[in-house]
């Protein structure tokens, strides 16, 4: 028995001993390393909680050290907020650190920029303070905030419950609903004053039009986007940018989370949603990343104009498909769609086409990818035995690009019960098979002129960067001058076009 009491006494000493942290700890004397010391929180908006960042202290003495306080300089009245080794707050006492040890910082901020500053942007800056006087040490926070225009859904101050548009019944009558709202008049022109942040789907309503201005900047919260309502128009307004970075008057559409880390991630935002008997709608010098659904366009408008007119535009890093098209009528120039989890275009149930100096990539690395870059159907499936079909009236690509990591890169599928007819005109695409299937009514009959004019097949345009959305084509490139004469006189980006033998694709070719 004494020894089972005396093993029990020698097992309490070691656990609690080995629970002291502070006898041996000796005062911080000012010598404290940092992973940075400087903190740099990015851009964000105004009262939009940032990323949480963090900082590294290390304490690289032979001996435990404990640090008397550390706090915000600006105290209580700072945006920015600490989680020192576990512990949140603005101000800490005796934090220790063991010998040749480190503890970590996170650091966060919401920060409202009309309690700071009368402009569009601010500088908002702290210090966080090691120790004091002689020994004191600090690392500067530094984060840019941007004021904003929100559009948001109304909340109902009886229950709680925010806006929602209706987008029909289903299958059993209930209705499909959608969070979002309608803009009103004083919202249905879009400058480039304040960037736009929107909550939910903004719609735009009957008769009217949205009008967004050259250098507009249009961010979506999760789940967000823009629908255009029956007999309600788009016009997006674009014009050219002497910066080729900084893309002055492009209009832009992205996710709301401004962090170098979320540029390039798909799905951070829903569509640009062109509903059934939406009409006259023109985007021109835009660009749409990183949405689920770049465009998603139903049926067309019965007239004998197309639809949809889009020049000098790039939709990239897509969740799913760049331009999704049922019976539209489209008219695209220089259109650039790359980096899409499935297709860079799909034209379901018919429709009609034209695709001229278009390039259609898809470069996706987020994942397995099933589908090829673009495909084309007459008809749409409505369950596992039915479809539905139309006539795909005209599908005509010239001096156009399709291309990608798949051997097959483009897919043809039809029905007896509509027409199908397409046009492949001085363009270059990738279909490397084996075994190329002509008897499916001849779709992939690369011989018949009619449907393959002066083709280009298997042929690697050498893009500059096609992973990082960079589409341009070397002078290298077997698709440099093989194009045809077309009403298209400049590229994408305005560079002036051969008159003779223009190049296929989005762009004129460069020295690279």
């Amino acid at each position: 028995m004494r020894t089972i009491y005396f093993l029990f006494l020698v097992i309490n000493l070691i656990v609690w001993s080995s629970c002291r942290t502070d006898f041996e700890a000796r005062p911080s004397k000012g010598n404290l390393q940092f992973s940075t010391d400087t903190l740099f929180l990015d851009t964000l908006f105004t009262n939009i909680a940032s990323s949480t960042y963090s900082l590294k202290v290390y304490n690289r003495a032979d001996e435990t050290i404990s640090i008397p306080s550390i706090a915000l300089e600006r105290g209580l009245e700072s945006t920015y907020r600490l989680n020192v080794d576990g512990l949140s707050g603005k101000a800490f006492k005796d934090i220790q650190i063991l010998a040749k040890d480190s503890i970590f910082i996170f650091v966060e901020t919401t920060t409202d920029i009309t309690a700071q500053s009368t402009a569009t942007e601010f500088l908002y800056t702290d210090r966080i303070l090691f120790d004091s006087q002689t020994k004191q040490q600090d690392v500067d926070l530094v984060t840019l905030v941007k004021d904003a225009v929100f559009l948001f859904p109304e909340k109902n101050a009886m229950t709680g419950q925010k806006e929602t548009l209706l987008l029909g019944e289903d299958e059993t009558a209930n209705e499909i609903r959608i969070e979002g709202f309608f803009l009103n008049d004083n919202q249905l022109h879009f400058t480039n004053e304040k960037p736009y942040v929107i909550y939910g789907y903004a719609a735009v309503p009957p008769e009217k039009t949205l009008i967004i201005d050259p250098g507009a900047r249009i961010h979506f919260h999760k789940d967000s986007g823009i629908i255009v309502a029956n007999k309600a128009t788009l016009e997006i307004n674009g014009a050219i940018s002497e910066d080729p970075e900084a893309l002055e008057n492009e209009v832009i559409f992205e996710g709301d989370r401004l962090e170098p880390g979320f540029s390039d991630i798909p799905g951070q935002w829903g569509t640009i949603w062109l509903t059934a008997g939406s009409t006259g709608h023109t985007i021109n010098h835009t660009t749409i990343k990183n949405a689920t659904v770049g465009i998603l366009m139903d049926s067309n408008d019965g007239s004998t104009s197309p639809t949809l007119s889009i020049k000098n535009t790039q939709i990239y890093n897509v969740a799913t498909v760049g331009l999704l098209a049922k019976n539209g009528f489209v008219e695209a120039e220089n259109m650039v769609i790359n980096n899409a989890g499935q297709s860079a275009l799909v034209c379901n149930l018919g429709g009609n086409y034209s695709f001229t100096h278009c390039t259609f990539a898809n470069y996706w690395q987020a994942g397995f990818r099933e589908f090829p870059a673009v495909i084309l159907r007459n008809f749409l499936p409505i369950s596992s035995s039915e479809v539905i079909a139309a006539d795909l009236v005209k599908a005509t690509f010239t001096n156009s690009i399709i291309y990608g990591t798949e051997a097959i890169e483009l897919n043809l599928e039809r029905v007896e019960e509509a027409s199908f007819n397409y046009l492949f005109d001085h363009s270059l695409f990738r279909f490397e098979s084996n075994s190329i299937d002509t008897g499916n009514f001849g779709l992939y009959d690369f011989s018949n002129t009619s449907r393959y004019n002066r083709i280009l097949l298997n042929e690697d345009p050498l893009f500059k960067a096609p992973f990082d959305n960079e589409l341009s084509i070397s002078e290298n490139s077997p698709a440099n001058n093989k194009g045809i004469t077309t009403p298209v006189t400049t590229d994408i980006i305005g560079n002036a076009r051969d008159r003779v033998n223009p190049d296929m694709g989005a762009y004129e070719s460069i020295f690279f």
